[in-house]
């Protein structure tokens, strides 16, 4: 394939060469999705897509001896259930190696949030990485570390402020070329402020969090990748305070391992952790081993995801059936019925 260590650059792996037929052009990744499409680039340059392609930032397309784009399968994926009342997946970032959660220790640190954030990580086959920023705006960094490093042993936490160069050499294990990192995280935690010190130059426009709580203000208002100078590739996403889970049961079932572990031993299998015999949760709550709020975290989440998940799924199911009606009217009015 031409021009391999400029695809090597933008993350191309033999995973997406094996999908590539004979008749297929050099590859893009795109790099920002808009309301009217998508930008790709790749060794030949520039590349448009139309949003009919259903492609997101960190997507691999490539070209036919026709014309069309085809978007290759993706190696991983960050999704969630999309805001609003409606039941579809929002892809957030596509092939994607490590996420940044990042929160402030401020008045905007929720362990439920971060938890959702590495849940959806880990759903996504991603390795997770907290990132506590604004360290010099409360009196015990310790208990905010405390809390993030409790929500899982497999997450390392990184206190740092991104306003420094701090980042580029606390998190340097993970931004190496060829790298894909996205950042998850609500509005004014400090994103773009941190993409800008990885990148050594400011490339992202940054606004201060408003004084009054702390609250941060838009700044990031469409998802981007960028290239940094060490050779990553960081995608920033706007602020998300909204992370409703779907389709994620591996997800919770890592996050939340040791309490999986437990729920195998009781005595029923569709024991409900409430008022029923043998429930090993319940002995475990009594003897003071794991933690009340983190169970109730844990029950929250399950219940959403399998809310969310059957919701998507009879939707799916609905327009299938739309579908395959439509095509049978169409097959009758075809034969003159």
């Amino acid at each position: 394939m031409p021009d391999t260590p400029a695809l090597a650059a933008l993350g191309w792996r033999p995973f997406f060469a094996e999908q590539i037929t004979e008749t297929e052009r050099t590859p893009a990744r795109v790099t920002e999705v808009h309301r009217n499409g998508a930008e790709a680039e790749g060794a030949e340059g520039a590349l448009s897509l139309p949003p009919t392609l259903g492609a997101t930032v960190g997507d691999w397309v490539v070209t036919g001896a026709e014309g069309a784009p085809r978007r290759l399968d993706r190696q991983s994926l960050l999704k969630r259930r999309a805001p609003g009342r409606g039941y579809e997946m929002q892809a957030i970032a596509a092939n994607v190696d490590t996420v940044f959660a990042v929160t402030s220790c401020t008045r905007d640190f929720s362990v439920a949030r971060l938890e959702r954030y590495v849940a959806l990580t880990f759903e996504a086959g991603a390795a997770a990485v907290i990132v506590l920023t604004k360290p010099d705006l409360c009196d015990d960094v310790a208990e905010f570390e405390a809390a993030a490093r409790a929500i899982s042993m497999d997450v390392p936490i990184i206190t740092l402020d991104a306003r420094t160069d701090a980042p580029r050499q606390a998190l340097a294990p993970w931004v190496e070329p060829g790298r894909t990192i996205a950042l998850l995280g609500s509005s004014g935690v400090g994103k773009s402020t941190l993409v800008n010190a990885l990148s050594d130059g400011a490339t992202v426009a940054t606004q201060p969090a408003r004084a009054a709580d702390q609250r941060g203000r838009h700044t990031t208002t469409r998802r981007q990748m960028h290239r940094l100078s060490g050779g990553a590739l960081v995608v920033d996403t706007p602020g998300m305070r909204e992370v409703q889970l779907a389709d994620a049961d591996a997800g919770l079932a890592r996050l939340f391992a040791d309490l999986e572990a437990r729920a195998a031993t009781c005595r029923f299998r569709d024991c409900a952790h409430g008022e029923e015999p043998g429930c090993a949760i319940k002995a475990a709550l009594a003897a003071g081993v794991i933690d009340h709020a983190r169970v109730e975290r844990w029950q929250v989440l399950k219940a959403e995801n399998a809310f969310n998940t059957e919701s998507l799924a009879g939707r799916r199911w609905d327009e299938k059936e739309r579908a395959e009606g439509i095509r049978d009217r169409r097959a009758r009015l075809g034969k003159g019925g």
